[in-house]
C-alpha cells in the first residue's frame, strides 16, 4: 500500500474517531494493519466479556413461552438446573442444565446443537456431548407418540458418554415439567453463569482476550 493510500486510511480512521468509537479503516482485510486490529481487539475483548449478559437476556425470552407444555420454557430450564444443583452437580453441569434448551427460539429443528455451540468453549467434552445429544435421549420419553423412533438414543449405545446423557435426561430433564416444583430463580444461577463463562477453557481466540 502506497503512502497516499495509508494517509487516506489514517484520515478516515480519524474521522470515524471524531464521530464515536474508533474503527478500522480498511475495506478488505488484506489491507488491514496492526493498528486496525488493536482497535478491533479492544472492541472484541469488551464485547466478549458481555457474553453472559447476552446469554441471560436470551434465556429470559423463554419466559411465558409454553409451547403446549405444563410449564413455560424458562421454568423448565430453571427446574432442570435446580434439580441438578440440589443433587450436588458441579457449576458447569448446572449451567449446562440451565442453558440446554436456550436454542429453542432460533433452533426449532436443532436446539440442542445451538445450546451446545454456545457452551462448548466453557465446559468439558462430556458436558458438551450431553448438551449436544440430549434431544435424542429425551426422545425416549415421547418420540413414539409422534410416530418417531423411541429408541433413537440407541445409536449412541457404545459411546462413552451414553450413560451420562441418559442420566441427565432421566434425573433432570424429563422430570422438569412440574408446575408445583419450587425452582430457584434465574438470579440465583446468574453468578454461576458468569463464573463458568468468565473465560473459555479452550478457544482459538484466547490469546486475543489478553489485554494489550
Amino acid at each position: 500500500m502506497g503512502v497516499e493510500e495509508r494517509k487516506i486510511e489514517a484520515e478516515t480512521a480519524h474521522t470515524m474517531a471524531e464521530h464515536g468509537a474508533a474503527r478500522a479503516a480498511f475495506t478488505e482485510m488484506k489491507q488491514s494493519t496492526k493498528e486496525d486490529w488493536e482497535i478491533i481487539g479492544g472492541e472484541y475483548r469488551a464485547f466478549a466479556r458481555e457474553l453472559p449478559d447476552r446469554v441471560l437476556d436470551h434465556l429470559r425470552l423463554l419466559d411465558g413461552d409454553f409451547g403446549g407444555f405444563p410449564v413455560d420454557r424458562l421454568e423448565h430450564s430453571l427446574q432442570t438446573a435446580t434439580r441438578a444443583h440440589r443433587d450436588g452437580r458441579s457449576e458447569p453441569y448446572v449451567v449446562m442444565a440451565l442453558l440446554h434448551d436456550i436454542g429453542d427460539t432460533l433452533g426449532s429443528y436443532n436446539h440442542p446443537e445451538v445450546a451446545a455451540s454456545i457452551l462448548k468453549p466453557f465446559i468439558s467434552e462430556e458436558l458438551h456431548w450431553i448438551c449436544q445429544n440430549h434431544g435424542a435421549f429425551q426422545g425416549y420419553y415421547y418420540f413414539h407418540y409422534l410416530g418417531m423412533d423411541q429408541n433413537a438414543r440407541d445409536a449412541f449405545k457404545d459411546h462413552k458418554h451414553y450413560e451420562a446423557c441418559r442420566e441427565f435426561c432421566e434425573k433432570y430433564d424429563q422430570s422438569a415439567f412440574d408446575p408445583e416444583y419450587k425452582s430457584e430463580s434465574l438470579e440465583f444461577f446468574e453468578p454461576m453463569v458468569r463464573r463458568v463463562m468468565a473465560r473459555p477453557l479452550a478457544s482459538a481466540y484466547n490469546t486475543a482476550m489478553e489485554d494489550a
